[in-house]
C-alpha cells in the first residue's frame, strides 16, 4: 500500500542536494585556486652540461683579447718606375735580398731608344757649346786689337799735341795747329774709353751667352741621365735589405708605369695587428702592456697605435713587440694578443658567463647548498675582463654560479641539478 510522502521530507532532501552543490563547486574552487599558485615544476638539467663557478673576492685584472697577425713593421713596397714588360723574373717570394738584388728584368724598346736620342743630344749640344765659345772667344780678340790699336793712336795723339804744345809756346807753330792736335787726340781718348767699355760689355755678353748654353747643355744632359735612369729601373732591384715577401707578376705581362712589383720585409722587425672588437675598444690606450701568444711562445709589447676607424665591427690595434721573437716567428702568422687594461685591488669578481654586457643586470642561477637546486636571482655586473667580470650586486663571495647558458630555462626560477 502506497504511503504519500509528506512535504517536509521532499524539503530535506532538496536542502541536502543544494548543500551538496555548494560543497561540491566550493572544492572545486578552492582546487582551482590551489593549483594556480602551484609553482611550475622545476626542470631537471644534467649537472654535467653546466659550467659552474665561484665568486670570489680579491685583485682582478681587467683585460682586453684581439685576434691578429704578425706584420713587418718596416715593408717596402716596389713599383714599376717605367711601363715595361716582365722579361726575366730572377728571384722568388721567401729569398733573401739586399739593396742592389735585381728581382726581374723588364723591356721597353721605346724607351731604351729615346735614351739614345737623349746622348745624341748631348753631344750636339756640347758641340754647340764648343763653336760658340770660339766664335766668342775670337770676337773678343778683334776687338782687343781694336781696342790696342785706339790705345796707340791714342798715345800718338796725345805726345804730338803735347809736342805742339812746346812748339807753341816757342812761336815755332801756330796756335790753329795745336788745337787741332789736342782735338784730335781727345778725340782718339773717347773713342779708347769706348771700346775699352765695349770690350767689357762683350765680355759679360759672351759670359751670358755661354751660360744660356750650358743650361741647355745641363737640361739635356739632365734629361739624358733621367733616361738613363729608367733604362737602369728596368731591372727592377729590391731597394733593402730583407726577405722578398710578394712578387705577383709574370714572365711576358706587361706593366704600366706604377704598378706594384714586389713587397720586401724585414722578418726580424715585426709588428702584432690585432682586431678588438669595437665594445671593448673603448677603454684601450697606447702604452697599455700586452701579451702576444704565438702559439710557440709568448712576446711582450705595448699598445702603438689605435686605427681610429671601426671595420666589420672590429678596430686594430698595432702592438710594438718589445721581447725577442721565438723561433718561428714570421710575417702573417696567427697570433692571439691579451691587452691589459687596468688592475684591481679588492673587488668581488667571478667567471665571465656566456651572457650578459658589463654594467647591466642579468638572471643567474646560483646553485644552493645542497648542490641540487639552484635559484635564479638579480646579478648587477660591473666592469669586465677577458675571462672574470666585476659583481656589483645580488651575490657574494662564496655563492656558486651557473656561468653556461641558460637562455633555455627563462621561464623558471628553479631549476633541479642531477
Amino acid at each position: 500500500m502506497d504511503i504519500p510522502r509528506s512535504s517536509s521530507v521532499r524539503r530535506n532532501k532538496l536542502i541536502k542536494r543544494t548543500i551538496y552543490v555548494v560543497l561540491l563547486c566550493a572544492a572545486i574552487l578552492v582546487t582551482t585556486l590551489g593549483l594556480s599558485r602551484l609553482k611550475p615544476a622545476a626542470p631537471p638539467v644534467d649537472g654535467s652540461t653546466i659550467w659552474p663557478d665561484t665568486v670570489k673576492r680579491g685583485p682582478m685584472v681587467r683585460q682586453v683579447r684581439g685576434l691578429g697577425t704578425l706584420v713587418p713593421k718596416d715593408v717596402l713596397w716596389i713599383p714599376a718606375v717605367t711601363s715595361g714588360r716582365v722579361e726575366r723574373i730572377l728571384m722568388k717570394p721567401g729569398a733573401k735580398v739586399e739593396p742592389e738584388t735585381v728581382l726581374l728584368v723588364l723591356s721597353n724598346p721605346e724607351l731604351e731608344l729615346q735614351a739614345l736620342d737623349t746622348e745624341y743630344q748631348v753631344k750636339a749640344a756640347e758641340a754647340q757649346f764648343n763653336g760658340l765659345e770660339v766664335q766668342l772667344e775670337s770676337e773678343q780678340l778683334t776687338q782687343q786689337a781694336e781696342v790696342a790699336r785706339i790705345q796707340s793712336d791714342y798715345h800718338k795723339s796725345k805726345l804730338q799735341a803735347d809736342r805742339d804744345e812746346l812748339l807753341a809756346k816757342e812761336g815755332l807753330l801756330a796756335d790753329l795747329n795745336l788745337r787741332l792736335s789736342k782735338s784730335t787726340s781727345e778725340q782718339l781718348g773717347q773713342r779708347q774709353t769706348i771700346e775699352e767699355k765695349r770690350l767689357q760689355i762683350q765680355a759679360k755678353s759672351n759670359e751670358a751667352q755661354l751660360l744660356v748654353q750650358r743650361a741647355e747643355i745641363d737640361k739635356v744632359r739632365a734629361l739624358a741621365r733621367l733616361r738613363q735612369s729608367e733604362v737602369e729601373a728596368l731591372k727592377v732591384r729590391a731597394g733593402a735589405a730583407g726577405v722578398l715577401q710578394e712578387l705577383p707578376v709574370q714572365v711576358g705581362q706587361q706593366l704600366a708605369a706604377g704598378t706594384i712589383i714586389a713587397k720586401v720585409a724585414q722578418p726580424e722587425r715585426l709588428q702584432a695587428e690585432l682586431k678588438v672588437p669595437e665594445t671593448q675598444v673603448k677603454d684601450v690606450a697606447i702604452g697599455q702592456p700586452v701579451q702576444i701568444d704565438t702559439r710557440n711562445g709568448v712576446i711582450p709589447g705595448e699598445v702603438a697605435r689605435i686605427d681610429p676607424a671601426v671595420r666589420e665591427g672590429t678596430v686594430t690595434v698595432d702592438v710594438a713587440l718589445t721581447g725577442e721573437l721565438p723561433p718561428g716567428a714570421r710575417p702573417d702568422l696567427s697570433v692571439e694578443g691579451i691587452i691589459e687594461i687596468e688592475r684591481l685591488a679588492d673587488v668581488i669578481y667571478v667567471g665571465r658567463p656566456a651572457f650578459g654586457q658589463p654594467n647591466s643586470t642579468v638572471g643567474m642561477f646560483r646553485i644552493e647548498k645542497d648542490g641540487k637546486t639552484a635559484i635564479r636571482v638579480q646579478v648587477k655586473l660591473g666592469r669586465s675582463s677577458v675571462n672574470t667580470i666585476e659583481i656589483v650586486e645580488g651575490l657574494n663571495p662564496g655563492d656558486r654560479v651557473i656561468l653556461s647558458d641558460t637562455s633555455s630555462y627563462d621561464a623558471y626560477d628553479r631549476i633541479e641539478l642531477r
